[in-house]
Order: C-alpha cells, then sequence, then structure tokens
C-alpha cells in the first residue's frame, strides 16, 4: 500500500459524520431494506457507534488513497475506543484540536502549543465551569464534564432543556473567546483558539499537503470546513438546521448513517 504519493488530505469530523451511535443511525426505512451496519467502537463491552459495511469498505479504499485524519472533538480515551477499518491513521486530531495523535502516540509540543495559545486568546476554563455551574438547572443537567482540561460540556435532556438557554450561554461566552455548540444531547464550550483547523494547518506544514477535502456536522466543524478546498456536510446536524453555508461546502441529501457512506463517496471522486 502506497500512501505518500497524494498530496491530499482528507480531514473528518467522526461523530455524526462517518459513524453513528444507534440513536443517530437514522434507519427510516423499512426493516429489510436497513444497510448492514460494521461495529467501530465498544464501550463497556457494549457495541456504541457504527457505519454501514459499505462505508467501511470506502473508508479502505480511500485511506490507501490519501492522507485520512480523523478530526474529532473527542478526548484521546474516547478516540482510542474507536476501531475504524484500515490502518491506523498516520495523524488524528481530537479534543478539537487541543491534541495531536502521531501515529497514535501524542504530541507534546503541540498540546503545549495550544495551551500557550488558549492563554493568550481566551477566558480561563475555571470561569466558564463556574458560570455553567450557576446557570444549569438540575432539572435538566444530567452531566458536567472537563475535557483534556482543555473544556467543559453539559450533557442534558433536552426535552426539559429551555429554549433560548444555549443563546443566552453562546452570547455570553463570545466576547471571553469561547464557542458554544449544542450536538444531541450535549452542550459544549470550547475555547475558540482551540480548533480542528489549527490543528490541521500543523498537519498540512508537516507533511507539504497541497489540497484539503473535509467533512463535519456540527458548528465545531465550520472551521475544518472553511480551512478545505472542498467540503460536504449531512441533512442533520447543526450545521444543517441552522443553515449554515459555504462557496465550496456542498450540503448533501442524505441523513444518518447512509450521510457517512455518502461523505465517503464524495471524498473518493474528488480524489480519483
Amino acid at each position: 500500500m502506497n500512501r505518500t504519493y497524494s498530496r491530499t488530505i482528507v480531514a473528518s469530523d467522526l461523530d455524526r459524520t462517518l459513524i453513528y451511535s444507534a440513536a443517530a443511525l437514522a434507519l427510516t426505512m423499512p426493516d429489510e431494506d436497513a444497510p448492514r451496519l460494521l461495529t467501530v467502537e465498544v464501550h463497556e463491552a457494549r457495541p456504541l457507534s457504527y457505519m454501514t459495511e459499505a462505508a467501511g469498505r470506502l473508508l479502505v479504499e480511500l485511506a490507501d488513497a490519501v492522507r485520512f485524519v480523523p478530526a474529532t472533538t473527542r478526548t484521546r480515551k474516547q478516540y482510542r475506543r474507536i476501531s475504524l477499518p484500515g490502518p491506523q491513521p498516520s495523524y488524528a486530531i481530537c479534543a478539537n484540536g487541543g491534541h495531536l495523535l502521531v501515529g497514535g502516540r501524542t504530541d507534546h509540543d503541540w498540546n503545549r502549543e495550544m495551551r500557550r495559545r488558549l492563554d493568550d486568546g481566551s477566558a480561563p476554563l475555571a470561569e466558564v465551569r463556574a458560570h455553567l455551574a450557576a446557570t444549569a438547572d438540575p432539572e435538566w443537567l444530567r452531566k458536567e464534564r472537563v475535557a483534556e482540561d482543555l473544556f467543559a460540556y453539559l450533557v442534558v435532556d433536552r426535552d426539559r432543556l429551555p429554549a433560548g438557554w444555549v443563546k443566552e450561554l453562546a452570547a455570553w461566552a463570545e466576547p471571553l473567546g469561547w464557542t458554544v455548540s449544542l450536538q444531541g444531547r450535549k452542550i459544549y464550550a470550547v475555547p475558540k483558539p482551540l480548533s480542528k483547523s489549527a490543528a490541521l494547518a500543523e498537519i498540512v506544514r508537516r507533511t507539504g499537503a497541497e489540497r484539503v477535502l473535509a467533512a463535519g456536522d456540527s458548528l465545531l466543524d465550520a472551521d475544518l470546513l472553511l480551512a478545505s478546498d472542498a467540503g460536504w456536510t449531512p441533512a442533520h446536524g447543526e450545521l444543517a438546521d441552522t443553515g449554515w453555508t459555504a462557496s465550496h461546502v456542498t450540503p448533501l441529501p442524505a441523513g444518518g448513517v447512509l450521510a457517512g457512506e455518502q461523505i465517503l463517496r464524495r471524498f473518493l471522486a474528488s480524489t480519483a
């Protein structure tokens, strides 16, 4: 297998872009017409995330042609639970850009650089956590978590979450240099310097890549898509719900797990 001849990088979000939980599969067709699924994540001895078998084959083909870079908001521990088809990616972006894995190992120099940027460009995590603790209601708050000592997120009951609370949080966080994103049952508060595109730029610098393709579904993927030469978004997710667009980013008609398959087909067609 030759993974060096192409100057193209394919950087893709994972959750609800290429891989899907059972709740996010969106299998709207009759059961007998549903695609065969491949388990790509197990947590506490239970299957947790899936892609279609066809998507698995497409990913193997893609990784054989270009440098495939997973770009996720997951922590390193959460990312390492995922077992994607094909070889281990030479680079992976975790913690929304806060960690760069090289050959599966943490690049500590990159993490130190990102923490320096956070100190210079955003309010402290402790300040944001204090605000979350003061404003989140136990009636709808299920969990509060800190990821890699870099950002915070809440797990909430969406049915009980007050309309407008996320917008109010985003308005409060904006002048502090933080971004707010609602994805499924999770509300993320992430400092703006912590971005997938920052880590992607470092990978481009190291590899000498000349072209970047990207895909994602949430507002935390917008910078990744904007940094690409061409990108794709599924029919579900924050970007679709808010009507986010960019001239070089194509919204796809498929939603749910079939969107992951469609995205991989577009990647391959664009690298042929």
